[in-house]
């Protein structure tokens, strides 16, 4: 994991980006199977995915800091990244676990993830004065199409207002950890190590009066299937991904960034059909073609865009 975002080539944080986005997608088949594994609860799993990643962390942070010091950040600066990032994890997470329960998984993310795109693009443009232009509008409308015909296609959906309001402020969480990534990046100075291990403590104690009131420890018959099903969660798509997630972030534009993330849906998409038994579907295909292309147009666009601001070497 890197413990900076300084100096950071914008085609290396895209690349994160994408690893960031297909691990993630791999948390539903792996929440899937720990709830087939024992009875632990959804705020019961989003804390021990954030305590044990967190633990994974801070070790990390403490063999990398012998070899390496990390990026100079006032402590006032960390302090604030860490309660703003760690809130808005904290507020994406529980919120859509609640939109999930009221509405549904497939209304919820379309809602929370279609949303997303839109408010980081606004808020992008009025804040930082990041502009999409024609190209990066059309490939956000076409991410937002495709994600809808992916999630929706063939599904009997039911749509419920409190539901839906769960999702924009789960939506809501998510813009504004996003949004000030980017804006804290763009001086060189961001902490990307750092960042994460703030926004996981913070969220972890936003967390933990849910998991007691779930239960700490599940009942199950297999605990070592239970163990290694966390560790992975745990290790992969939180600790690794989110560390990505926030170098990358810092660097990419943010209504890029929320697009590449769509990438979740369509690798939870490929595991449903490859190691759950789904039937590959016309809807299926149609909405992973789209999101595959409008997250390629997008990048291509940034990275072309990121040359032409560059200066010419001496």
């Amino acid at each position: 994991m890197p413990n900076t975002a300084a100096g950071l080539p914008v085609g290396r944080g895209l690349l994160y980006l994408i690893v960031t986005g297909a691990t993630w997608g791999t948390v539903g088949a792996a929440a899937s199977l720990v709830y087939r594994t024992g009875d632990m609860g959804a705020f019961t799993l989003s804390f021990w995915r954030c305590a044990a990643g967190l633990v994974l962390l801070l070790a990390d942070r403490l063999l990398r800091s012998r070899a390496r010091p990390a990026a100079a950040e006032p402590l006032r600066r960390r302090i604030a990244k860490a309660v703003a990032t760690g809130l808005g994890l904290a507020v994406f997470q529980t919120a859509y676990f609640a939109a999930v329960a009221s509405t549904g998984l497939a209304v919820a993310t379309v809602v929370t993830l279609g949303a997303g795109p839109v408010l980081i693009a606004l808020g992008a443009r009025l804040t930082m004065g990041e502009r999409l232009g024609t190209g990066g509008l059309l490939a956000v409308a076409g991410a937002l199409a495709g994600l809808a015909v992916l999630t929706l296609g063939g599904s009997q959906a039911t749509v419920r207002p409190t539901g839906v309001l769960y999702a924009l402020l789960s939506a809501a969480g998510y813009c504004a950890m996003t949004l000030l990534t980017r804006r804290w990046g763009r001086d060189g100075r961001a902490d990307a190590s750092g960042t994460t291990i703030g926004a996981f403590g913070v969220t972890a104690l936003c967390l933990l009066p849910f998991a007691l009131a779930e239960g700490l420890y599940p009942h199950t018959g297999h605990p070592v299937r239970m163990l290694v099903l966390l560790a992975y969660i745990a290790s992969v798509p939180t600790a690794l991904a989110y560390g990505l997630y926030f170098a990358g972030a810092a660097v990419v534009r943010s209504a890029t960034v929320s697009v590449i993330m769509l990438l979740e849906p369509v690798t939870a998409a490929v595991l449903a059909v490859l190691l759950l038994g789904e039937h590959l579907t016309a809807a299926t295909v149609t909405g992973t073609l789209l999101l595959l292309g409008a997250v390629a147009g997008l990048a291509l666009s940034e990275a072309r865009g990121h040359r032409r601001m560059a200066p010419l070497a001496p």
